[in-house]
């Protein structure tokens, strides 16, 4: 990404709408001076986000078992339907300058399937992109879901990666194109840490987004 830095942060487990306002603030940074992009991991708590391309009848559960289950609603502004965000996933967001030499919307959701289909590839799983879908996909299903933001050709929202998620939530959205969902725990039948998974994908994002300078910091307050 030409002589920009990436700043690499992750927060543990982050509500929703925290995580928002912090996208929205670095958003702003990174379009007013674009000299440095940040790649933000994190964990959330039990949420349905419903995209641009969704309704509310893609979240098939009722208010009480909303409540029961812990779940929060927001809608948002990426691109796609109904996901599940919760415990046991990794997270991404990327807030990043496209601009000048990768001002194209497709390149960059390809860019970020190939970053998590190398990430799997360094645990064993193989996995894959589907013509005409969107995300990463194994032969037991979708490992990974992304919908995305672009503004002034800086990026927001991103990915969300099934580690040892609970698999059950999914029940009560239409995710998605509604395909089938796994996650690495299941394909793999061991235990993963989120902090070893967040460590390869750091370094499979420096690589395909090309970053060469190191830089690993709190969020600035």
């Amino acid at each position: 990404m030409g002589d920009r830095s990436l700043e690499v942060s992750k927060l543990g487990r982050v509500g929703y709408k925290d995580a928002l306002d912090i996208q929205a603030r670095l958003e702003a940074e990174v379009i007013a001076e674009r000299r440095k992009d940040y790649l933000i991991l994190l964990e959330h708590p039990h949420t349905f986000t419903i995209g641009r391309r969704a309704t509310n009848e893609g979240v098939l559960a009722t208010a009480e078992v909303l409540r029961e289950r812990g779940i929060e609603v927001f809608e948002t502004n990426r691109g796609g339907r109904v996901t599940y965000h919760g415990i046991g996933q990794v997270v991404g967001y990327p807030i990043i300058s496209l601009s000048p030499h990768r001002e194209d919307v497709h390149r960059y959701v390809r860019d970020l399937e190939e970053v998590l289909i190398r990430s799997m590839a360094d645990f064993g799983i193989e996995a894959f992109r589907i013509e005409g879908l969107t995300g990463v996909h194994t032969s037991q299903g979708k490992v990974a879901a992304i919908g995305v933001h672009i503004k002034r050709w800086v990026t927001t929202h991103g990915f969300a990666l099934n580690v040892s998620t609970d698999l059950s939530f999914y029940n009560w959205i239409i995710a998605c194109e509604g395909e089938p969902v796994t996650s690495m725990e299941e394909i793999l039948g061991r235990e993963i840490s989120l902090a070893e998974v967040e460590d390869v994908i750091v370094r499979r994002f420096r690589e395909v987004f090309e970053y060469s300078a190191a830089g690993t910091a709190a969020l600035p307050v």
